[in-house]
């Protein structure tokens, strides 16, 4: 309770008593001595972005709802709020842009994934149906798929004849980074089926993969991979660093799995959730980079 009523009180009354303080000494504003004393990425960006969400001027708060196409005209907006005189700080603007593109990226990156996540993988959609086969021929190039509808699926961890009851959790999006992973990392996934098929040690691939995609999407939702982003995209982010966030979960799962050797895949759960705690604990390093390092197997 104590603790609730200092930060409502540091918030709302000592914040801006400090930061005038500080302004009236320096002869700066906070954003610029974010910009100018933390280096680029989550250091910087997280710092710029808690000045913008806390702050009482409607157009700094507004510059976190930009759109990509009026960033540069929002970076003017607030540089003229805040007086902010480029001849006096010359490196501000580019450093401030940086930022608001990778904390408006992030909430446009979510859209983008939110809309994948609700498309419902359909066999009658031609391109969905391609994805799939690729999948097989990626994971199995040496074995020739029978027939659409087949138990020939489980060798790649689907749980019935028919994968497109596995993708209902996470639609078209858990079957994009299956196959993502596939094509970029070749040689690493088709090691990673190995292990999932071991006798002893094994678990359901696709399942498994679509399980991660829903893991690595409860994390940008929650904005837990804001660091992340901010410290491997100097910019705006796309599909594909999220793709790529799923690939390291995907590679790094597997070794955990297989150096923690549960005594049955009934256990998969209390696993899965360990191997959780331990990627948001990384995720609360401020210098945090989620990246698969190993070399593309293509």
């Amino acid at each position: 309770m104590l603790g609730y009523i200092w930060h409502y009180f540091y918030s709302s009354f000592l914040r801006y008593i400090q930061k005038w303080l500080i302004r009236q000494v320096t002869g700066t504003c906070e954003l610029q001595r974010i910009c100018s004393g933390y280096q680029p990425g989550a250091a910087r960006t997280t710092r710029a972005e808690y000045s913008l969400r806390s702050s009482k001027s409607k157009v700094l708060r507004g510059a976190l709802e930009t759109s990509k196409d009026n960033l540069g005209q929002s970076v003017d907006q607030v540089m003229k709020e805040k007086s902010i005189k480029p001849e006096k700080d010359p490196q501000f603007k580019e450093r401030f842009h940086i930022c608001l593109l990778q904390i408006t990226g992030y909430g446009s990156l979510y859209a983008s994934v939110e809309d994948l996540r609700t498309v419902t993988f359909s066999s009658d959609n031609p391109k969905h149906e391609a994805m799939l086969f690729k999948l097989w021929d990626l994971l199995m190039p040496a074995v020739k798929l029978e027939s659409r509808i087949t138990k020939q699926w489980g060798d790649i961890g689907f749980q019935g004849d028919d994968p497109k009851t596995d993708f209902r959790g996470m639609g078209l999006l858990g079957l994009i980074n299956l196959v993502f992973f596939s094509e970029n990392y070749t040689m690493e996934a088709q090691q990673v089926l190995s292990h999932a098929n071991h006798p002893k040690l094994g678990y359901s691939y696709a399942i498994v993969g679509i399980n991660l995609t829903e893991m690595a999407y409860s994390l940008l939702k929650s904005g837990a991979l804001k660091p992340h982003f901010y410290n491997t995209v100097q910019g705006w982010p796309e599909l594909q660093h999220f793709h790529q966030l799923y690939c390291y979960l995907a590679y790094e799962f597997d070794k955990f799995w297989v150096a923690e050797e549960p005594e049955s895949i009934m256990h998969f759960n209390q696993y899965r959730e360990k191997f959780h705690n331990i990627v948001k604990a990384h995720l609360q390093d401020p210098d945090v980079s989620l990246t698969l390092t190993v070399s593309s197997g293509n």
